[in-house]
């Protein structure tokens, strides 16, 4: 055994960060360390994020978990994108789907052969993207499969994601972790002992008095972050000048048919709801701004949309988005919502556990916690919470609503930051889609939203003038025809769910 090895880490917190940090580190490591993991049941847990990507298949493949088990388990749905409704004017829909519309043509992205053939019929303002998009198609249409058969021609594969109830998911991972030993300690943490000289966490203590020490600290601890922030001092970026929100309230509601394989975003007076689809339930979310409208009014506005009866009182949140100016500092790493928080408007707070996580993972210390490691690591998390940040601002910002005074500031005073504005420069001169390795959506994603929202392309690769205008405009018939005919074949969600992972609270 390497003496200046790792050989206990303490993770502080349950809910979904906690239990995915100790589920993933006890599956790679094994027994070459012990997890303890702190948490007391008397804290509830945020719990909103019911959405995924479908980089959580990664995650769930990494345990070697069943997925037709986990989905049950969990309540689960399918997702196979976000619809998004009302964000670039009122009456507006398009969906954020999982994939890429089309196929590429020449080693050419489709998207600059659907532009050339657009701009030159002169429909602008009419997007026909998602006639191409299985994804799309298949989300309107209430269908799923794993693996789509199109019979005929290569689509590719139709991406995914889930939808779960989060208390469950940490439940199923906490059963998990525990068969591969990881030890639960309930309690409160009452207070951190620092070592000598350089301040690194040695211990904590509960409030009963029992003492947990540790070489490795995990911060779960939701929004507190208690080691990261209430120990070592670390510090917060605050993103509001972005990212306006900073409040929502949750309800869960009956569920009502049909069940769907999206999540829904839909604008509001002050910000957005979240409409998430269980087999139990469905969840809901109005996350605001509370300078434009007040916490009851916000918690009114979200009862009077539910689809269905309320099953719960509505539980309010408040959050300042940003993140820690070192999510690892010394020998503690955040994750989860001690972290930083992003807001829930295009599913990333989970990824952002499991990518960190990922990254501990890869650049595990010993006991010397060299710079090296830890620096590379806060520099290729920093760059990814910069990159979703981008994102979501332009959400904001890619809006010609002024019908209430939270729409005007949207359009008229949120900042871009100067690599979004070359991002959307570049996509207005020719339809250019840059990728960035650290970036977590990909020029897809990229352009769903800028055509979702109104951003017009004045122009595409010249590359995409090889082929005739007559052979363009039959092979873009033939894709959108395989499209369709493949999304027929599909069985219908609920269908597909009750068939294989149905659950019994559903």
């Amino acid at each position: 055994m390497n003496p200046s090895a790792i050989r206990d880490v303490v993770i502080v917190g349950g809910g979904t960060a906690g239990w995915m940090a100790a589920a993933g580190l006890a599956r790679v490591f094994g027994e070459l360390i012990r997890i303890t993991l702190v948490e007391s049941e008397e804290i509830g847990t945020v719990g909103v994020g019911e959405a995924t990507i479908p980089q959580i298949q990664l995650y769930n493949r990494l345990l070697g978990i069943d997925e037709d088990a986990f989905v049950k388990a969990t309540n689960g749905s399918f997702k196979l994108g976000i619809v998004f409704n009302d964000w670039g004017a009122i009456g507006d829909r398009y969906i954020h789907a999982f994939g890429e519309p089309g196929v590429p043509l020449g080693g050419l992205p489709f998207h600059h052969y659907w532009l050339r053939d657009r701009l030159a019929r002169g429909e602008r303002g009419r997007p026909d993207l998602w006639d191409y998009s299985l994804n799309a198609e298949a989300a309107f249409a209430g269908r799923f499969a794993r693996t789509p058969q199109s019979g005929f021609g290569p689509l590719g594969e139709m991406p995914y994601a889930f939808h779960f109830d989060a208390h469950l998911y940490a439940r199923f991972l906490r059963a998990y972790a525990e068969r591969l030993g990881v030890r639960r300690v309930e309690g409160k943490v009452v207070d951190v002992t620092p070592g000598e000289p350089d301040g690194r966490v040695v211990s904590i203590r509960l409030e009963r008095g029992e003492v947990v020490e540790g070489e490795l600290f995990v911060d779960c601890s939701g929004f507190r972050g208690l080691l990261i922030e209430g120990a070592l001092k670390t510090g917060y970026e605050d993103w509001s000048e972005y990212l306006p929100a900073d409040r929502a309230v949750a309800v869960p509601c009956a569920s009502v048919e049909p069940l769907t394989p999206y999540t829904q975003a839909s604008a509001d007076a002050a910000g957005w709801r979240w409409r998430i689809p269980l087999q139990h339930r469905t969840g809901n979310g109005y996350v605001f701004c509370s300078r434009f409208i007040s916490e009851d009014e916000a918690t009114a506005v979200l009862l009077s949309r539910l689809d269905g009866e309320a099953l719960a009182d509505p539980r309010p949140l408040r959050f300042l988005t940003g993140k820690r100016r070192r999510i690892w500092n010394k020998n503690v790493v955040s994750l989860g919502l001690a972290s930083g928080f992003m807001e829930p408007l295009e599913s990333t707070s989970i990824h952002l556990v499991q990518s960190c996580l990922d990254k501990l993972i890869q650049y595990f210390p010993d006991k010397g916690f060299a710079d090296a490691p830890r620096d590379r690591f806060n520099a290729e998390a920093d760059a990814e919470y910069v990159a979703i940040r981008d994102f979501l601002v332009l959400h904001y910002t890619a809006t010609t609503r002024d019908d209430t005074p939270f729409w005007r500031h949207c359009k008229d005073a949120l900042p871009r930051t100067e690599t979004l504005k070359a991002r959307i420069d570049l996509w207005r001169t020719g339809g250019r889609l840059p990728v960035d390795e650290r970036d977590l959506f990909k020029p897809n994603s990229w352009l769903q939203v800028l055509v979702g929202q109104g951003i017009e392309a004045e122009g595409c690769s010249p590359l995409a003038g090889r082929i005739e205008d007559a052979k363009l405009s039959a092979w873009l018939g033939d894709v959108r025809r395989l499209v369709a005919q493949t999304r027929d074949r599909l069985p219908g969600h609920a269908d597909f769910i009750a068939r294989t992972c149905s659950s019994a609270a559903a």
